[in-house]
């Protein structure tokens, strides 16, 4: 199994949200149209703006934390600000 790490984005909100998933197709669908509560449900439509795949899961937890950190958060701001 292979795990991905991404990053959205809410242009209407001017929103990031970071995360990691087994099933990137999946998880957008919920993040776009299938949740019923949550945050990304607030600030919905989401585009995909960073990904990142890991062979192990505790390397994906590890990115994603680093992602959220405020390191981070600056790096996906950046290519928010490229895209």
């Amino acid at each position: 199994m292979k795990y991905t790490v991404y990053a959205l984005y809410s242009e209407n909100f001017s929103k990031i949200y970071i995360g990691f998933t087994s099933n990137l197709p999946e998880r957008l669908k919920s993040h776009n149209y299938l949740g019923k509560k949550g945050y990304t449900r607030k600030y919905r439509p989401w585009v995909l703006v960073y990904s990142e795949v890991f062979e192990v899961k505790s390397q994906a937890m590890k990115r994603e934390k680093e992602l959220k950190s405020a390191r981070g958060r600056e790096y996906v701001w950046s290519i928010i600000r490229e895209y």
